[in-house]
Order: structure tokens, then sequence, then C-alpha cells
């Protein structure tokens, strides 16, 4: 084997070099080694294909890749993805056939079961396993082109062979069969795996089998040796085996825990070797971790612990270091001093030079003062004149020369213009001629020569422009005024005259104002010279000063040089002897402040270490519970962490005595964060929240309430988590996109398929390309990034998940817990009631979360800084700062923490006020999920309840008063709630939700114990009738007794079964009471007995009046409300919608709620815009959707089940379009379809709609639909009457299926239509029929009860009935004023709508049975039937969890009764004993040829049932497996139910006791007569198949008499007087038989005929009938003279009357006043058994 293993390795690694990105780790232990022998054999073989069937994660694909490679073939497997497809499939297999048949390769197909995703693809396989021909996979092209390439091969190989296309062909597929293998990878778990082995026989018998079973405890052992035994381990080697050792146990156990938790919880879980590696893998992973974390926190320990160390000893040191350092420092001081009187003088004498330098300066900074103030007023006072001096410049910018030149060349310019030059002469001062006056203008006359030589100098302008205005005098100006007085020389006046050359007068102007400014200035400009040169004078004097000042100063700068350096020399001494002083008073304080936490540090440094030798056995545990506890319950985790705590100690293996796992594998900020972000704070939801953040596969929660989703959300919201669905139609595209980018993926809602796309990343299949990694998606390869991340979730309660999924992903289950759920109810009603509370209570826990991080970094941040200190650590003054903050700081933070525990302990008392409303709450969300059970459509999200317990809050009465407050809430809510989920349950499930409230209530509350509960919902089912106390009276039914036995067991009832045999007449009496649970209770009860207690004595005695009581149950446990009648109000379910709440009506038989919505929508005034779905009509109804969206409106979606796929997609649509019109509603109507998206319904407000109970509610529904015109329409007296009797009949056929087989055999599904086509029928009749003639009533009848109605009947005997009420009612006296339908129910005489529906209103509300023929007895058998299945239903959706009362578990239960079962169970016939019984007898008469069938249906029974019950005891203790028909019969018998397969080879039965008996006394009735003889009389109830009994009567009374034909002779019976005991000997011809029961009626055995029955009594035991036959060769049927005056009375073998029950039918009499039509009526029957 070694020699063998060391090849198998060496292949190995050469397949890895081989194959990129799909390396295999395998051990190659010996079973493994064994198995790749197998395969490699079949593959090696022409046509070898295998089938290795096992499951997911055991190798079987690793070990085929690896037998193919080394067989030197090619591996191939289809890359499946969601659109893979058959056409996909045909094209894989064309390369395998090209592969293989052309080419000539060896390839071998894997191909598993988790790639079939039509089962068509197994047809293509079948066909290839089986003759290796898959017609029309090529065309006829493609294959001709392939046999020319095969040509030369095959002449070289047959050269003999002719070429014909035929033999071409048949050698390719030869080539193809040869050299292609197909190895199948099968998982054998599902009921898939035995389906596709009977419809695909080619795929077992071409291949060889391989079985994979759980890998054997060696195997595991093996591979975990494996992987363990090179890593690095804190353990001896002995230790580190027996680790090895546990991990292979801990998988088993697991895997053999998987089994019993489906029997406990009915919750399938699978591990697979795959889960194991994942173990192996985390253990490593955690170990590391834990270790590293461990080793670091000691190193930094022990690093603080010796710098402390060190500490202490450089005490001693800095004090002799000290001494030294203070001498030194008193010889500076000394010399310092000595330098200081120096400076002193050299001080004095500078300081008096520098006064006087100070002095110099005040004294030219006066003069500088002054000087600015003079020229500050001088500046503004020329300020004033900047505008007209500017005015002047702008207008000799005006002036060109050429404008001057102009003025020079006119000979005799305007006068203006000769004076404006006369001025700017004067103002040049320059000669004028002589004064002579003008007197025209009256001014001196120009001289316009002087101002012509003025002007032809070429430099004119300029110097106009640089005119020295100080030059102005007062003579100038005074000189100026006579021309600048005159009235025209003003500018305008100028531009007219003398154009440009008017800028001249402005500036003449302006000089003159110029001059009037400037002669005030002119002295202040003469002082400032003056001002000047005094300071110019002063500057020199204070540069003499300062020279001498300098010298002096720099004298004193070299002597203070001296001082200062003594002074340096003297503080670097005293700095010194500081330092030293501060160091050595540091280490002090520093040893004194850590003298605890040394103590502690070292205390914990021990622990460290004893961590780090734990971690062996607490990291085994911890990772065995991150691998494999996901899937399972709080308890159930318990179990499991228990068991292998148990197994370490046993080993011996290192570890704490209890691990806390919590604590261990995450911390208290993060718990604080997960807290913050919405994970409840209940330790399962830790948990959970543990295995999510640290398993080593990508979690899939099970989260049917959506907590773990929200979570999910708040936790990576920051890292922009991509949400999506396996629906969505980029769901590929999102994938990729998230693995390229490394952002985080969501995929929600998913169902029990993955898409396979994800497989490669489920299981990491990542290829490593340099430093990146790479993920196969399909066929395409995609980037993986750091920060991917995966979560799975769905909302399925219960998923079937198969081992592959298991095996590739962490399974987690999230569902809420009662506990988690009260906690978070309770923090909703806080913030509701005491909002200041709740927000307290909020930042005292972040406060306290935020405290303790602290103090954790502190004692972090110092252990660090110790740690991290170079050299000695009274170096680092820092540190001390460092230490005095932490220390204050934890000193407040602890401070902080008390005072924050005090206050939580009050907001807790305060909060716990409260909790009766969140523990109600609680109750009440459980009750609404086990409701799902009940009905698959009846699913309510947490969302929803949350939104009602809100508005609960809200809405129920305030009141000061705490406690009046909280019974408020709860009643409101609890009445909120009831309302809500009553509205939508059927009729059927409403009285079951009531009553289980009120009992879950009275539950939780401990008012109602749970062996008393269990005690209501079974009663004595489980009993024996053989085995208990006998019966003491025969009025006690069979049933009633067993119950009151179960009864007897609580201490209560413990004397109640002495108590009836005592006293008897007073039970018997309050039995025959027609309402006992009013009347009162015999022996003391009355008083003694609250309402459930009286429901258990009710339940027992009067199956019919349970409801009745359960009614008052309710009542006084929660109110007069909570019994009474709901009515559906579409107006409150249209109130509490919104445009993204879509409502969803359930459809029942014979309702439909279109009319009310669309009236509803008229009387909003809103379109309703209705479509019917089916194929094709999604894009019909997306058109409407999308724009009642947009417009407005309403959408009404009907028989929604017939378009399952497109309500995903209207979910989404209402989900994520933005904006949706607020008059947008959507409705659904749908039947029950168990593929329902779940989270439709649990967005969906529901309701739902049935035809109305009792005669009144249907006839006021039917006249309601109704209009005066139509009752009008006809003007035939008969029309109003037939128009009611055919409304009574539509009712009378629809009310009369509540009472069961008694109403009708089969419920038929009559409706309106029926009705509406029924009256059309009567409409047309009247209209034709001829007026002397009158009503044809035969064609009436015939229509009705053959065709309208009848066409629904299928059932002979039912059609008999509905002929019978044809028969009766319609007739001639139908118009006759006595004739009525029943006693209170004649034909109204109104004519006006109005009038009858007033006349319907004032029929009863409750209907007797006798309205519809029946006996009043029916109503009883329909109360009693009512509650057998309510009960039943309480029942099944019980948690499979439960023990029974003296607390022994399911399994200690069932065992027992298997137990005794097998002890009672009637001993095997024996083949040989039986021939020669038989042979005796005469083994070929009919009736011994009969026996001989019953015998052999008996035997067979016996050994099933005997084998069952042996294989059961067995798989119990554990020695066999658990299969899924061993499951069942287990649920079933804990249940007091028959396990299906036993009823499927017997016959039915109320009870697993009552089937039991039954079986015991057939077998007796067969041995007696096979020991015995035959005898007298038979219990034909006691016969397999009662028919061939009668037959072989026939038979035998045929024989007796010469001439008789078999065809030719019927049954014909006579009831005689006797009982069974009166009988002696058998009939002369014929046969006795008896145990059958009359149902309907009572017989009179005086008068040997039908008569009524007695009050409660629903089956009256018939007396013994004599069966025998008649020949009716003449008449071809039995003479009519015997048929008068009798009832022909259908024989059934159950109550439950179909086709499969009915035996045959006997002839009864009947009194001439109630002929048989009154009998049918009654529903009249035998029945074989009432069981």
């Amino acid at each position: 084997m070694q020699q063998l293993k060391g090849r198998l390795i060496k292949f190995l690694r050469q397949y890895n070099e081989s194959v990129r990105g799909l390396q295999m780790d395998l051990v190659l232990f010996q079973d493994a080694m064994i198995q790749l022998m197998r395969i490699a054999r079949i593959l090696y073989l022409p046509k070898g294909h295998a089938l290795l069937v096992g499951v997911g994660g055991s190798g079987k694909q690793s070990l085929t890749r690896l037998a193919s490679f080394i067989a030197g073939y090619q591996t191939y497997q289809i890359a499946l993805s969601r659109s893979y497809n058959v056409n996909n499939l045909l094209d894989d297999l064309k390369v395998l056939y090209r592969t293989a048949g052309l080419n000539g390769k060896g390839i071998t197909f894997l191909f598993t079961d988790q790639e079939v995703k039509d089962e068509a693809f197994l047809e293509y396989l079948n066909n290839m396993l089986s003759s290796g021909v898959i017609s029309n996979l090529f065309t006829r092209e493609e294959m001709d082109e392939m046999c020319q390439e095969l040509v030369p091969i095959m002449k070289k190989e047959f050269p003999r062979r002719p070429l014909t296309n035929e033999n071409l062909r048949a050698y390719f597929y030869s080539r193809t069969r040869q050299h292609l293998h197909i190895s199948l990878c099968f998982s054998p778990v599902e009921e898939k795996f035995r389906t596709r082995a009977l419809k695909f026989p080619g795929l077992f018998s071409g291949c060889t089998i391989i079985w994979f079973h759980r890998w054997p405890r060696d195997a595991l052992v093996a591979v975990a040796d494996h992987y363990l035994q090179s890593f690095q381990m804190v353990c001896s080697t002995t230790i580190k085996t027996e680790v090895i050792n546990a991990m292979g146990i801990i998988h088993d156990g697991v895997a053999e825990s998987c089994s019993d938790y489906f029997l406990r919880y009915r919750r399938q879980t699978h591990v697979t070797p795959k889960s194991y590696l994942s173990f192996l893998m985390s253990y490593k992973t955690v170990y590391k971790q834990q270790y590293d974390h461990f080793a670091r926190l000691a190193e930094r320990m022990n690093g603080g612990l010796k710098k402390l160390a060190e500490a202490q000893e450089s005490v001693s040191e800095l004090s002799k270091e000290l001494v030294v350092k203070e001498r030194e420092l008193e010889v500076a001081n000394k010399e310092a001093e000595k330098v200081l009187q120096t400076v002193t003088l050299q001080q004095l004498a500078s300081t008096e030079i520098r006064n006087k330098v100070q002095s110099v300066k005040d004294k030219a900074q006066a003069i500088v003062d002054e000087i600015d103030r003079d020229r500050a007023v001088a500046e503004a006072k020329l300020e004033a004149a900047k505008p007209a001096l500017q005015e002047a410049e702008d207008a000799l910018n005006t002036i060109k020369p050429a404008d001057i030149a102009t003025v020079r060349r006119l000979g005799k310019p305007p006068n203006l213009i000769m004076r404006i030059m006369d001025c700017v002469l004067l103002l040049f001062q320059r000669r004028l001629e002589m004064y002579q006056a003008d007197m025209e203008r009256l001014c001196p006359r120009p001289s316009w020569s002087e101002s012509m030589k003025l002007m032809t100098n070429s430099g004119f302008l300029t110097l106009l422009v640089t005119f020295p205005k100080d030059s102005i005098n007062a003579e100038t100006v005074e000189l100026l005024e006579p021309y600048i007085s005159m009235e025209d020389y003003t500018l305008d006046v100028a531009k007219k005259v003398c154009g440009n050359v008017a800028g001249l007068l402005s500036w003449t102007r302006a000089m003159a104002y110029f001059y009037s400014i400037n002669k005030e200035v002119l002295p202040m400009k003469d002082n400032l010279v003056k001002q000047e040169a005094r300071l110019n004078r002063a500057m020199k004097d204070l540069q003499a000063t300062q020279t001498v000042l300098d010298e002096k100063e720099l004298e004193l700068a070299k002597v203070q040089a001296v001082y200062e350096d003594a002074l340096r020399r003297k503080k670097v001494l005293m700095d010194d002897a500081e330092h030293c002083r501060r160091k050595m008073t540091t280490a002090s304080t520093l040893i004194g402040s850590l003298g605890d936490e040394q103590a502690r540090w070292t205390d914990e440094s021990k622990s460290f270490k004893e961590h780090i030798i734990s971690l062996v056995g607490d990291v085994l545990i911890a990772t065995a519970f991150l691998s494999y506890c996901g899937p399972f319950n709080q308890d159930f985790r318990q179990t499991l962490i228990n068991a292998w705590h148990k197994e370490i100690r046993i080993r011996k293996i290192p570890g704490s005595a209890l691990v806390n796992l919590i604590a261990m594998l995450t911390d208290q900020t993060q718990l604080g964060e997960w807290k913050l972000q919405g994970l409840p704070t209940d330790e399962l939801s830790v948990q959970n929240g543990i295995i999510v953040d640290k398993a080593s596969r990508y979690p899939l929660l099970i989260d049917p309430q959506g907590q773990g989703k929200t979570w999910i959300k708040n936790r990576e919201k920051s890292n922009d988590m991509l949400v999506t669905t396996l629906m969505n139609k980029y769901f590929r595209q999102h994938l990729e996109d998230v693995l390229s980018q490394g952002r985080a993926l969501l995929i929600e809602d998913v169902g029990e398929q993955l898409d396979p796309a994800l497989d490669n990343v489920l299981e990491r299949n990542f290829i490593k390309q340099g430093s990146m990694f790479k993920v196969k998606v399909g066929d395409k390869e995609v980037d993986v990034m750091k920060g991917f991340k995966l979560y799975i979730t769905t909302k399925l309660a219960n998923p079937l998940y198969t081992p592959e999924v298991s095996a590739r992903t962490s399974i987690i289950d999230f569902t809420v817990t009662m506990k988690g759920l009260e906690d978070q109810l309770l923090g909703r009603v806080i913030l509701s009631e005491r909002q200041e509370l709740e927000s307290q209570r909020l930042l005292l826990m972040e406060d306290v979360q935020a405290n303790k991080t602290k103090i954790k970094q502190l004692e972090d941040s110092l252990l660090l800084r110790l740690a991290s200190v170079e050299g000695s650590l009274v170096d680092d003054v820092d540190l001390i700062v460092v230490l005095n903050s932490t220390k204050s700081t934890a000193a407040e933070v602890s401070r902080k923490l008390e005072i924050a525990s005090e206050t939580e302990m009050q907001i807790n008392t305060a909060r716990e006020e409260y909790r009766p409303i969140a523990t109600r709450g609680s109750v009440l969300y459980f009750l609404i999920v086990e409701m799902s059970l009940v009905n698959c459509m009846y699913q309510t999200s947490l969302r929803q309840f949350l939104n009602l317990f809100d508005i609960a809050l809200s809405k129920a009465d305030k009141s000061p008063v705490t406690l009046k407050r909280i019974n408020s809430v709860i009643e409101y809510m609890t009445l909120s709630v009831w309302r809500y989920v009553i509205r939508g349950l059927y009729e059927v499930h409403k009285p079951v939700f009531s009553l289980l409230l009120a009992l879950k209530i009275d539950l939780q509350a401990g008012r109602i114990r749970h062996e008393e509960f269990q005690c209501f919902i079974k009663g004595g089912a489980s009993l024996d009738l053989n085995t208990v106390r006998p019966k003491p009276h025969k009025w006690i039914t069979d049933m009633t007794w067993l119950h009151l036995v179960a009864l007897s067991n609580l201490n209560q009832f413990a004397i109640i079964l002495d108590q009836v045999q005592q006293n008897e007449r007073a039970w018997h009496s309050w039995f025959d009471k027609a309402t006992p649970e009013s009347e009162l209770v015999p022996d003391g009860y009355q008083q003694s007995l609250d309402p459930f207690r009286r429901l258990l004595l009710i339940r027992a005695w009067c199956p019919d009046r349970v409801m009745n009581q359960a009614a008052i149950f309710v009542t006084a446990s929660l109110g007069q409300k909570f019994s009474e009648t709901f009515v559906l109000d579409l107006d409150s379910v249209y109130a509490e919608s919104t445009p993204r709440w879509p409502m969803v009506g359930l459809l029942s038989m014979g309702s439909d709620p279109t009319s009310q919505i669309e009236l509803l929508a008229k009387k909003y005034r809103l379109e309703c815009r209705t479509i019917s779905m089916g194929q094709g009509q999604e894009v019909h109804a997306h058109r409407l959707l999308m724009h009642s969206i947009i417009a407005g409106g309403w959408v009404l979606l009907q028989n929604c089940h017939l378009s399952l796929a497109y309500l995903t997609e209207v979910l989404n649509l209402l989900l994520d379009t933005e904006q949706l019109h607020e008059d947008f509603r959507l409705w659904v109507t749908t039947a029950v379809n168990t593929q329902f998206p779940i989270s439709f319904l649990q967005t969906a407000i529901k309701f739902t709609t049935e035809p109305p109970q009792g005669i009144k509610a249907s006839l006021k529904r039917t006249y309601t639909s109704f209009t005066q015109d139509y009752l009008d329409i006809s003007g035939q007296p008969q029309w109003k009457p037939l128009v009611f009797s055919v409304a009574f009949l539509h009712t009378t056929v629809q009310e009369r299926r509540q009472y069961g087989p008694l109403g009708w055999n089969i419920p038929y599904e009559f409706n309106t239509a029926d009705l509406n086509a029924s009256l059309q029928f009567i409409q047309n009749h009247l209209d034709d029929i001829d007026v002397k003639k009158g009503i044809d009533w035969k064609c009436v009848r015939y229509m009705l009860g053959e065709i309208q109605y009848g066409g629904r009947v299928t059932d002979d005997y039912d059609k008999r009935l509905l002929v019978t009420y044809c028969k009766t009612w319609f007739q001639e006296a139908m118009f006759t004023p006595e004739f009525t339908f029943a006693e209170g129910f004649e034909i109204p005489k109104f004519t006006k709508l109005p009038d009858i529906l007033n006349w319907i209103s004032e029929l009863p509300s409750t209907d007797s049975p006798e309205v519809f023929g029946l006996h009043a007895n029916a109503n009883i058998a329909y109360q009693s039937k009512k509650a057998k299945n309510i009960l039943d239903c309480i029942l099944d959706i019980q948690p499979k969890d439960a023990s029974a009362g003296s607390g022994e578990t399911r399994e200690d239960v069932v065992y027992r009764m298997a137990d005794d079962m097998l002890n009672k169970m009637p001993a095997n016939y024996v083949a040989f004993e039986v021939s020669e019984k038989l042979n005796q007898m005469g083994v070929l008469q009919p009736m011994n040829i009969f026996l001989r069938q019953e015998l052999d249906r008996m035997q067979r029974l016996i050994g099933m049932v005997r084998i069952c019950l042996t294989d059961l005891k067995l798989a119990i203790e554990g020695a066999v497996v658990m299969s899924e028909s061993l499951r069942e019969a287990l649920d079933c018998m804990y249940d007091a139910r028959i396990p299906a397969s036993w009823t499927k080879l017997s016959w039915d039965s109320s009870t697993l006791g009552f089937w039991f008996t039954e079986l015991v006394e057939r077998n007796h009735q067969f041995s007696d007569w096979l020991f015995n003889g035959r005898p007298s009389c038979f219990w034909m109830t006691g016969f397999f198949n009662p028919q061939g009994f009668l037959t072989a009567i026939r038979q035998e009374v045929t024989r007796s008499h010469r001439g008789w034909a078999l065809d030719t002779v019927a049954l014909w019976n006579d009831v005689t007087k006797h009982t069974r005991d009166d009988v002696i000997r058998a009939p002369q011809e014929g046969a006795y038989v008896y145990g059958l029961f009359l149902e309907g009626a009572d017989f009179d055995r005086r008068n040997l005929r039908l008569c009524e029955a007695k009050s409660k009594v629903l089956y009256e035991p018939m007396p013994v009938i004599h069966v025998q036959a008649l020949d009716i060769s003449k008449d071809k049927e039995i003479p009519s003279s015997l048929l008068t005056n009798t009832y022909i009375c259908p024989v059934y073998r159950k109550p439950r009357r179909t086709d499969q029950t009915y035996v045959t039918s006997l002839y009864l009499r009947c009194p001439v006043s109630k002929p048989h039509e009154h009998w049918v009526l009654r529903g009249t029957a035998l029945l074989c058994d009432i069981r």
C-alpha cells in the first residue's frame, strides 16, 4: 500500500503541475486509494462508465479527475450558467463525440446531479449509456464530413470493411463508445435519486456503481494528521495525536447529530467531508490568530515588567549622582556673583548716556511732528484747487497746435479770443500795448500783436502746461479781474466763438482761482523750509551723541557676555541636578504607581502562558462551533458543545473548563458595534454574528424575519455593498462587478437551489496570477480583489438544502428567537412609552462601551509605552505624564462605570415594568409564524408585525397609570393583530387561530400546563382499547373512554374513571343534555373547573360541543370580540394599504372578490384595470402596471397562481420604483400554491373571501345580486317562485357540503355560474311554454338535476340525492300556499326586491340540518368533524421537539410504543400450515380462495409492520440509519397516526390505537377461520376486500343451483333480529354478516325497518344480516315487488364515502310514511367501520 500511495502521490503532483487553477490537495488514505483504483479500473475499460453515489464533498469529482489523468484521458465538465439549456448540452456533447469518435482520444465526461438543470439532460445521458447514439446530434453535413475524415483511419484498422456511410457511422459510434467514459456523480440524499433510477434505468444499468459512504474514522484521522502534522502547536506529540483523533470523533458525532436534529425539529442539516476540511483549516487559522494574540500580549506584559525592574535598580544610582551635581552648582553660584558686580557699574554709565540720546531724540521728534502738521494743512488747502487745475489741464489737452495756428492766421479774430490772449499775456507777465479803452465792449483794447508773438512760439502749449503757478501775484490777478468779470467771458460763449481754443479761457480762470488758494499756502511753505533747517541741525547733534552711546553699549555687551556665560554654566548645573532629582522622583512615582499593575500584570503574564497551553483544546471547541453549529438552534448547539467538552476531558487535551466562545472569538467593542448595527443581543444572535464574521465559508443565512439581512446591510453600509437576487437579470454582472471591485455582495431571498455561477466563488477556487487572484464565473475569468465579501440570505423558514450547498456555504439559522424578539419589542415599547428612558439607556450603553474601550486602550497604550521605551525607563519623563493621565482617566472611567451600573439597574427596573407588552407581542408573532405551517399562503413578515405593534402603541388608550396603560396596549395589540391575521385566513382556519391564540397566551402565563395542552390536542388517540381499563358502560363510546383514560392522567381528573363508573346515572344524564357545556357537571366538577379544564372534559365526552366550549374559553381568556364572527371589510384593507403594499385575495371554492373590488373602486372614483393572468399575459400586465404607477388607478391581477414567476418581477417593480402615484394600488387574487413567492406574501396585505355560510346569508347574497328589473323580466306568474326555488336549491347544495359525507360523498364546487345558467334556462323555458300544458316539470327536473347542477356530480349516490331534491321540490305543488321546502322555509309571496330582502333578513341565522333533509344528529357529526380537523391542525403544527408529559423524549415514547406493539403483534403464518389447512377445507372453494387472498394480504402487512417496528427501534438506538420512511413512521406514531406505508397495505383509521386493535381483531378472524373452520357469522369489517367476499357468496350460491349463471345472479339480503352472539350455525345458503353500522337513521328491530335516529346516536349497530343471492335471469333486475318500500342503502368501509370505500348496496325496508326519498335526503348509509 505504501508503494501504491507513493505512486499515486507522484501522479497527483504531476496533475497539479499540468492543470491551471484547479490544484487538488488530496489525502490518499486507504479508502480513498481503494475508490481511486476502482474508478481508474472502470475508466481503463473500453465503454467503462462509473456512477459514483455519495454526498457532496466526499471526493467523487476529485478522484475521477485524478483517475482520468492517470489513464491519460482529458476530463471534460460542462460550464453551467443560468441560461444553460438542452441546446448548450448538445453542443458540449458534440465536443465529446468529436474528441472520442473522430480524434480517437480518451475523454472522461464528468457530470454531477447539480448540473441537471433540466431532466431532459438525463434522457440524453441515458441514450449515451444505453446505445451510445443520440439521434440528430449532428446534422447530415456534419456527420458526412466526419465520416470522410474517418475513411483513412477505418481503412487502416479494417481494410476489408466496405466504406459505406452506414459502416462509417457505425465505426464512428464504436470509437466514441470505446474512448468516451462517463462518470456520474450523484447524491443519494434526495428523493430525486430514486425517481431518476426509475425514469432513466440506463444511468444505472450502463454504469458500474461505486458507493461513497461516510468517511471512516481512520480516514478522518489520516486527513487531520495530514493537515496538522507540520503545524506548530504548543503541546506534546501525544496531545497533538489526541487532538487529531478528537477531530474525527467530533465530525462523526455531528454527522450522527444531524439525524437526531431532524427527528426532533424536522430541520434537515448535513455535514460532508468538505465540512471536515473546512473544520481543519479553520483550526489552523484560529489557533494561529489566538496564539499570536496571546503571545503578543505576553510579550508586551513581560517587556513592561522588565522595564519596571530596571527602573527599581536605577533609583540608587540616581541619588548618588544628585549629590555630585549639587556641589558643582554651589561653585558656579559664587563665580556668577563676582561678574555681576562689574556688569552693574557698566550698566550705570551706559544708562546716563542713553538718557542724553533720548533727550535729543525727543527734540528732533517734536520738530518732525510740527513739520508734518503744517504740511498737512497746506496740502489740504491745495487739495481744494485741484479740481479747477484738473479742469484747466483737461481744457488745454483739447487744444491742438493746429487750433493755435488757425487762430494765428485769422486776419481779424473775434474780440473774445483777443481778450483771452491778453489774460494769457498778463499771466506770463508779457508786455501789453498802452491802455486804450474799447467803448463798445467796455474793456481795454486787446494787445493782439503781442499775442501773436507769444503764439508763434512753437512750445506755446508746453509753456501753458508747465506754467509756474506759484509766480502768480496779486497784481496779476488784479489786472485779470476786468477781463474775467465780463459777461461773455464764459466757457460756453468761448466754445461758440473760439472752438477748441476755448480751453485757454478755462485755464486763465483756473490760474486766477489757484492764486486765491495759493496766497494762503505760500507763507506755510516758507515756514516749512525754516523748520527743515532746524531739523537737520538736531539730527547732527543726535548722531554725535549716538556714537558715544554705541561705544558704551559695546563695553557693556562684553561684560554682559561674561555674566551670561556664568549664568549658563550655573543653569546647566541646576538643570542637571533638577533632571536627576526629577528622574529619581519619576522612578519612585512610577514604581509606586505601577505597584498594583505590576502584581496584576505578573498574574496576567502567567495567565497568558496558561491560555496558550489551553489553546489546543479551546480552539478545537471554537472551530468546531464555527464549522458545524450554524444550522442548529440554541439548545442543540449547547448539546454539541457539551459533548465536545466531554470528549476533550476524556482525552486529557489541555483546555479551559468552560470555553466562553463569545469572549474568545470577539470583543466588547465589536459586540457593541453589532448591537448598534441592529444585531439582537440574545446569545443565539451573537453566536450567529460570530459565525458570519469568523467562519471560513461564505455565510448563508436562514432568515425568515429579515433581521440578519438588516444587520448585514447596516454593517456593510459604509462599504458600498451591492444587494441583488438570483432572479435579477443582471445577477451575473453584479457578481463580476463586486469581485473585480472588491466590494461586498448580498444575495437575498434565495430558494433551495443556488446559481451554478457561484460554485467556484463559494468553493474559493481562486487562480493565482502573480500577486492577483482570478476566479472562473461560468466561462469567464474575473479578478478577485481584496475586500470582496459574499452574504446569502433566504426567507424560507425550513429550507431543504442539499449536502453540496451545506458543504459550500456556512448555513446559519438566523430565525428570531422568542426571547430575542421579546427584548427587541421591549426596546420599541420603551422608545414609545418612555423615550427618554430608552434614549438614556442607549446613551448609557454607548458611554459604557466607550469607557470600556477607553480603559482597554489606556492599558494597551501604557503597556506599549513600557515595552517600547529605549534605554532606561527613568529616562522617559513623558511616561509619567502618560501614567498620571492614565491613572486619573482610569479612575474617572471606573467611577463612571460604577454610576452607569447603578443607572442601568434603575433603567432595567423601569423597563421591566413594560415587559408584559413585549412578551405578549412575542407570543403573537410566533403564533402567526406557526400559521404558515397550516397554509403556505399565511406568510407574515416581521416588518408587518412590527408595524402592527407600533400602531398598537400609538393608538391604545393613554393613561398616567402604568399598569392601566400596559393592559390597554396589550388588549389593543392582541385585538388588532387578531383582526389582521383573521382577515387573511380561510374560514376553516379562523377558529384554529383564535383557539391557539388563547392557548398560547395561557401557556405563556402559566395558566395551562404543557401536559394539559398535549392532552387537549391528542386526547386518547395513542391508547389501545385492549390495554386500558375496561369500559364500564356500553353507552360510552370507545373513543370517549380512551379520551377519559388520557384525561385521568392529569391530577385534576385523576379519579374521573371511578366517578363515571360509580355515578353512571348523573354522568349519563349530563351527557344527554343538548348543551352539556352550560349544564352542571356531576361529582363536584362544576365549581373546580375553569373554562379550559371544562374544555378538556367536553373534549373527552362530547366532541360535537368542543367548539362551543372553545368559544367560551376564548371569550374568558381574551374577550367577547375574539369569539365573534369576523366580517371582511375591503374598505379597511384599502385604508391600510400603500402604493408599495399589494393586496392579495386568497380564492376559495365559489368565491371571487373581483366585483367587490370594482365596486370599491367606483366608490372612490378610481379606475380599476383588470387582467386575468395566464400564459402570455405578463406583457399586458406589465403595461397596465407601468401606466397605473405613473397615472394612478388600481390594477387587479386575477389568478396569479398561473404566473408565479412574474410576481417576483412585480414586487421588484413596486419596491424599486422611486416614485409611485399616490392613488396607485395593486390587487391580486390567487389560489393556494406552495410555490407562491414568500417575499410577495410578506409584503402584501392578505384577505380571504368565501361564500357566506347559512341559508340566510346565501339567499341574501343571491338576491342582492338581482335587480327589480331582473325579477320583472318575465311576465309569467311562475317566474318569481321558480327564481326563489332555484336560489334555495343553489343554497341547499352548497350548504350541505359542510356536513361531509352525510351531505355529499364528494364536495362539489357549485358556484354562481350554475345558478345563473339554471335561472336562464327557467326564463327560456317559461318564455316558450304552452299556457294550456303548463311547465314541463320532467324537463325542468332533468335540466337541473342532470345538466346544470348534475353536470358536476360524478358519484351515483350524489346524483340520486340531487335528483331527489328536484323531484321533491320542482312540481306543480310548488305554487300552492301549503308548499314548504322545510319547516319555516316557504316561498315568499312578495314581488318587490326590497320586500323579499326584508323577508330573508328575518330568517334564522343558524340552520338546522333538518332544513336540508338531514337528521339533527348530522350537526353532531359536523361539529365533531370540525373539532377533529381543528385539533388535528393544531397537532400538525406543533414543534416536534415536544416531550411527553412524563418528561420522555419523542424517541423514548415511540420506542416504548414500538416495543409494546411488537409484543402484541400476531405471529407470522407458516406457508405450509396455511396450504395444508386450505387443502383440508377445499382449496378451490370460492370462500377458501377468498380466505387465501386475505391471508396473503394480512401476512404482508404483519411482516411489513414487524420489520418497520424492529428497524425503528434499532434506528432509535442508533444501530441502523434512520431512513425517510422510518422518520415518517416515528412522527406518525408519536402523533398517534398511522404511518403512510402501513396505510398503503391496510386501511384507514382515526387513530393508531384503533388501527392496531383492528389489526389484531382482523387477524383473529382469519386465524380462527383457518384453524377452526368456517365461522357461522362473518365480521365484514375485518376483510381487506369485502367485495371479494360478496363475490365469493354469489359464486357459492350459483354453484349450488344448477342452471344459474354468475352474471344473472344478484345479491339480496334479509335483516334478522339476531345479534352476533345469537347466531349458532351458518345459513344453508349465503352467509351471515355483522359489524355494520347505520348512519343517518336507526333500525327498528321489532318491525325490521328503518326509523328515525335517536338523539346523539350517530351510528346504530345493525343486527346480523343474511346476505344471499337471487337469480334475475328472467327480468335482468331485482323484481320491483321486492323493492316496494325498500331503501337501497349503500355500504362503505369507512365514514369517508368515496368510490374507493364503496362496497355494495343492501336493501332495507322503510315505513310507508317515510319512503325511500326521505332516507336519501337523510344521507342514510351502512358503514363497516366508524373509527
